[in-house]
């Protein structure tokens, strides 16, 4: 019962950290990519493949004999699809990418992983299927403060990744203009 307690008392709080991550991280390599090509459409290709990589450890995790819905792959591809669109829509500009094309990947991927959580299977009824050991004492997790966030964690996640995706998207363009001197 301890795995399933801790992740019903810190889904919520896990949703939020994970989405700003994800985002943040998303922004930064898309970004990247994107604009050392200059061709729209490379950031869509770049979640593609962060997407496969997501599958792989899905599968070896699926190998190791936890439940399908053990790890759940994140949905990258639309919001680098929204980045892309950002960086064509504005003829190639390097700073509306940044600053249109950050916040719409901050603002959009809590969303859409929200809506592929929806499609997982209830946590208890895997919980049952799959027992695992009781944690000991010290592993026993701590509960959470109630109504911290308001219960809306995606907005709460796409607040926070609008707020840092945009300056890790300007690192992302920032990468490519380092010269060594």
């Amino acid at each position: 019962a301890g795995d399933y307690i801790f992740y019903t008392d810190w889904m919520w709080t896990s949703f939020v950290v994970f989405s700003v991550s994800q985002s943040t991280m998303l922004a930064v390599g898309a970004i990247y990519y994107m604009l050392f090509t200059g061709v729209p459409g490379t950031a869509t290709y770049y979640a593609t493949i962060m997407t496969i990589y997501t599958w792989v450890a899905k599968g070896a995790w699926f190998a190791l004999g936890y439940p399908n819905d053990f790890v759940v792959v994140p949905v990258w591809i639309p919001s680098a699809m929204l980045l892309d669109l950002s960086y064509w829509a504005t003829r190639r500009n390097k700073h509306a990418a940044i600053l249109i094309g950050g916040t719409m990947v901050g603002l959009s991927l809590p969303l859409f992983n929200m809506v592929n959580l929806l499609l997982v299977r209830d946590p208890l009824e895997v919980a049952f299927k799959y027992p695992r050991p009781t944690l000991p004492a010290y592993m026993t997790p701590i509960e959470p403060q109630v109504g911290k966030f308001y219960n809306s964690p995606v907005a709460l996640g796409s607040g926070a990744g609008a707020v840092l995706t945009v300056p890790m998207a300007a690192l992302g363009a920032k990468l490519n203009t380092w010269t060594y001197r």
